[in-house]
């Protein structure tokens, strides 16, 4: 479902003043809400005063026998993330890691790449783009994509979420479908390869798409304590600007399976651990200070930008990733603020493999169709620039690479 609008400017003053006019205290309701930001962020820096880290983490072996407790899952619901702890044994994540690395390089990729297509999503971003790989069907990432415990660790995300209301089920959170996405390979050392405070998913559709507004309804009116970030209702009916870089599928979680060690300072991965901070970016920029052609520097068809100008307190709240191992997961809430370090100034590469979580709905039924096509062809998938680097691959999957689970999450015919 995608969103039209010509005059975009226009529009965003427009609903400015709709959303201020219903919203007459929205000065005191920001003040509000900035004081909540202020008392979670307070309790997230004391945390890493002490040496812990704010991202709850939680063993995947506990997923799969259901031991998580009811308070690690309301940690994980405050927090908006988690990182799961052996996923996938350790050698088998290693085994992968090296075959990905093969992969690339009997197929000659980084020549292939000088010929790339452009990915303008992260242009609005400080830092330039990290080292992604626009590979999607290698055999490891087609194996872990239908692994049994990938599997039980997605429907445990999905399940934390709210999926029905006024008698409608808005997604099936037993049900996953896989989003084929890439791979990260960070060499030691590197630097002016991270990514800037962001958020995917959508940027000034969050105020201009009317089903947006209907997710975020509770925080435009002024009433942002009833915002539950994990309540389903109208998630999967927004709608964004057609781009060839914006997710077309709704995921209940972001994430990534650690291929090699993650560190601080390591080239990885941070979070802002608030899951409803996203209310705090929607009721800022209706405030007085900001143009009134502006949603706080919020462009379409880009990652939502947070930035020092409009979001200094939540930059204050940025939090490294615990310490992960080859085969751990980390797993963010699809409104959670995330950047990557811009320097990694580990010893060892810093290697992972996009796997989000992602519940069958119809939007998402919708783009297994188009995603099945490129699968079987070894074309780039519908939501990424046509580079079709695998086409003719060496050691590519193809559906005999499938088991029974796999096909069906990939939408096999």
């Amino acid at each position: 479902m995608t969103l039209h609008i010509d005059d975009v400017p226009r529009a965003i003053r427009e609903i400015k003043q709709k959303l201020r006019h219903e919203l007459p205290g929205y000065k005191a309701a920001f003040e509000q809400l900035e004081g909540d930001m202020k008392r979670q962020i307070a309790e997230i820096r004391a945390e890493m005063d002490r040496g812990e880290n704010p991202v709850p983490q939680i063993n995947a072996d506990d997923i799969v026998n259901h031991r998580v407790s009811e308070q690690q899952k309301a940690l994980i619901r405050q927090r908006g993330c988690c990182t799961v702890k052996g996923v996938f044994p350790h050698a088998q994540a290693q085994a992968w890691n090296e075959e990905v690395g093969n992969y690339l390089e009997r197929n000659n990729f980084v020549e292939k790449l000088k010929n790339a297509a452009e990915d303008n999503y992260f242009g609005t971003l400080a830092a330039s783009k990290p080292q992604i790989y626009g590979i999607y069907w290698s055999k490891p990432q087609v194996e872990a994509r239908q692994h049994a415990r990938m599997k039980a660790v997605q429907v445990f995300l999905n399940n934390l979420w709210e999926t029905e209301s006024n008698g409608k089920q808005h997604f099936d959170p037993d049900r996953v479908v896989s989003y084929a996405d890439r791979t990260r390979r960070r060499p030691p050392r590197s630097n002016s390869l991270g990514l800037s405070p962001h958020v995917d998913g959508g940027s000034v559709e969050r105020w201009l798409d009317e089903n947006f507004r209907h997710v975020y309804r509770h925080v435009f009116s002024g009433e942002w304590q009833k915002y539950n970030p994990f309540a389903a209702e109208g998630r999967t009916e927004v709608r964004e600007f057609p781009s060839p870089a914006v997710c077309s599928m709704f995921r209940t979680f972001q994430g990534w399976t650690a291929l090699s060690p993650q560190r601080k300072h390591g080239g990885t991965l941070t979070l802002l651990p608030v899951a409803n901070a996203m209310a705090y970016i929607l009721l800022r920029a209706l405030q007085d200070d900001v143009p009134e052609e502006s949603l706080c520097e919020a462009k379409p068809g880009r990652a939502l930008s947070i930035n020092e100008q409009w979001h200094p307190l939540l930059l204050t709240g940025i939090s490294s990733i615990p310490n992960m191992e080859a085969g751990d997961t980390v797993f963010w809430h699809c409104d959670v603020i995330h950047a990557v370090e811009n320097e990694h100034q580990g010893e060892f590469d810093s290697n992972v493999m996009y796997i989000a979580a992602a519940p069958w709905c119809e939007k998402n039924a919708a783009y297994l169709e188009r995603q099945w096509s490129s699968f079987v062809e070894g074309k780039s998938p519908p939501d990424f620039a046509a580079d079709d680097f695998e086409v003719d691959f060496d050691g590519r999957a193809t559906p005999g690479d499938l088991t029974p689970a796999g096909r069906e999450q990939l939408g096999g015919k």
